[in-house]
């Protein structure tokens, strides 16, 4: 069973932040409550359609048969569905012939999606960020052939990067395009790891690829973008022959084996240059940006299904007497499972709540110049939920008991789920290296300095209430921006000696991503304290959160001035 966590997204929408971001980011088009219908209506269909084919999924796997990729049961039945329901384009940009619906409603739709199946969802995933790329760097043509599909659902994107000798360092990548006198180009070349690369739920699948031309510069400046579909498409818009792309093998992974994750070899497959010649590094990191955002969602959405499963047992099962508790009590009164559930529950509070805030900068970036914080948040939610993802999953099974080691159960599937979200689309290192290089020692920490006085503000407001939880909390979160701080102008001293600033850079990812929990129970609590109510469990799960989590970011304060031990 599950349920969309639609109330937390209304608290969300309206009081969380102090305002309905909804109308504030629509100019009053849409409200916080309009925002929760939608996430209501998506969670139903989650529950319904997809969420019952996460198991099926998991234990028949995506399959090559004589060259085609098999589906488990049910799923092409359940993507056409989501196309009918008018999902896909629901949640692609207006620019690019969408819907539109706030990046703030489409976090809540992220986690249902992947909450529900995370397997599934990796298809939409990456169709999404295709859209968004080819929406930014595409040509008239390509966008009336290819990007109209995509947005309407007919057809599905992916992602091709990495190759045999070239994962991280794009630079090394061989596949090469050759330009055509019909002003198309020629791929051949091998890619590997790609997500929803093959299947027939769809009657066409375009890939977007990575690839170098003749005489291109050496390194990550000789690449360029390409749009090669797997059905070359004829003048009139109708699906011509196959095109010169093949499936190798589907990889055999620890998790999500319902997504189709392919081996693709490219023999003479014809493309068409997206953007500049040369130019492809920038198209790409669009659809990259746009899919670790959405791995901030996944993870909100893999850990909320690990703690309702987890979270059903432990109320039902009976072992044991349970101190202070009448005979009877299930496990969950168990002191340590209470525990293990509430930490649980303050960790995905935290990560979906950081998961709106970031989402909603998106929306006020055009408008509000949240750019750049925006931009700031994208490697910390990426890094810091996806790890904090395997977490929760692991204490998911720990709730269980010796039943959480056994697959009936399904919890061991979500913590294999998980797995992978700390390392595609850039590992946790990549996000941190981005971070400290990039947006910390760059400005010399100006836009943490920046966000460290917002959070201040945050205590202020936090410290007038006469009331335990907010004074502890006040506390807590206090010294633990002062030792963010500290970090960071440690982190601002290794300029000189980047070694030290990039061995210990995940150590700060982690610490910004934990304090920025803090922060965001800091500003529920103001709005539940706001409402005159003293006792409530987002109060609890503050508390548990200020008590719980927030002093790891003392240790890992202490662990980044150290530098890298030599």
């Amino acid at each position: 069973m599950y349920t969309a966590p639609v109330d937390d997204y209304r608290f969300l929408y309206s009081r969380a932040f102090g305002l309905d971001l909804i109308a504030r980011s629509t100019d009053g088009a849409l409200n916080a409550e309009d925002a929760t219908d939608i996430v209501q209506h998506a969670g139903d269909f989650a529950a319904s359609v997809l969420a019952p084919l996460s198991r099926i999924g998991d234990t028949e796997g995506a399959r090559l048969v004589d060259g085609t990729v098999q589906l488990p049961d049910g799923y092409a039945e359940a993507y056409r569905e989501m196309v009918e329901g008018g999902w896909i384009s629901a949640e692609a940009p207006a620019s690019a012939g969408g819907d539109g619906l706030p990046d703030a409603v489409r976090a809540a739709l992220g986690e249902i999606w992947n909450s529900a199946n995370a397997a599934f969802a990796l298809s939409w995933l990456l169709t999404q960020g295709q859209i968004h790329a080819l929406d930014a760097k595409a040509s008239d043509a390509i966008r009336e052939t290819y990007l109209t599909k995509l947005v309407s659902g007919e057809w599905t994107g992916t992602m091709n990067l990495t190759e045999p000798e070239a994962g991280t360092d794009l630079g090394a990548i061989r596949t090469m395009a050759t330009p055509q006198p019909d002003g198309s180009w020629s791929l051949k070349g091998d890619k590997i790891f790609i997500t929803w690369g093959d299947h027939e739920v769809a009657e066409n699948i375009v890939h977007l690829v990575l690839a170098r031309t003749p005489d291109a510069p050496e390194g990550a400046r000789g690449l360029s973008l390409f749009v090669v579909p797997k059905y070359l498409v004829n003048a009139d818009g109708t699906l011509g022959t196959r095109n010169g792309v093949s499936t190798v093998s589907l990889e055999h992974k620890l998790g999500i084996h319902a997504s189709p994750t392919a081996v693709l070899n490219y023999d003479g497959a014809v493309g068409y240059l997206v953007g500049d010649l040369h130019g492809g590094l920038a198209g790409m990191f669009v659809m990259m940006n746009s899919a670790r955002v959405g791995m901030g969602f996944q993870a909100t959405g893999i850990s909320e299904r690990a703690y309702q499963g987890a979270l059903q047992y432990a109320t039902q099962r009976l072992q044991g007497p349970v101190i202070g508790r009448d005979g009877g009590a299930p496990i969950s009164e168990h002191p340590d499972v209470r525990r293990l559930l509430l930490s649980m529950r303050s960790d995905i509070y935290a990560m979906r709540a950081l998961g709106v805030y970031t989402a909603d900068l998106f929306d006020r970036a055009a408008e509000d110049g949240t750019g750049e914080l925006a931009e700031f948040f994208v490697p910390i939610l990426k890094g810091w939920a996806t790890e904090d993802a395997l977490i929760v999953t692991s204490d998911g099974i720990q709730v269980h008991g010796g039943m959480g080691f056994i697959e009936e159960t399904g919890a061991a599937q979500h913590y294999r789920d998980a797995r992978i979200m700390p390392i595609y689309e850039g590992t946790t290192a990549i996000q941190s290296n981005d971070l400290v290089g990039r947006k910390v020692i760059r400005n010399q920490g100006a836009t943490a300095e920046a966000l460290f006085v917002a959070m201040g503000e945050t205590v202020t407001a936090l410290s007038a209430f006469d009331h335990p939880v907010a004074t502890r909390l006040a506390d807590r979160l206090t010294r633990a921006i002062d030792s963010a701080r500290r970090a960071t102008a440690a982190l601002v001293g290794f300029a000189a000696s980047p070694r030290d600033a990039y061995a210990v850079s995940v150590p700060y990812l982690m610490l910004l991503g934990t304090l920025s929990g803090g922060w965001m129970h800091a500003l529920a609590a103001i709005a539940v304290l706001d409402d005159g109510k003293t006792t409530s469990e987002r109060l609890t799960i503050a508390d548990f959160y200020g008590s719980h989590h927030l002093p790891r970011v003392h240790a890992l304060a202490e662990t980044v001035a150290a530098g890298e031990v030599a």
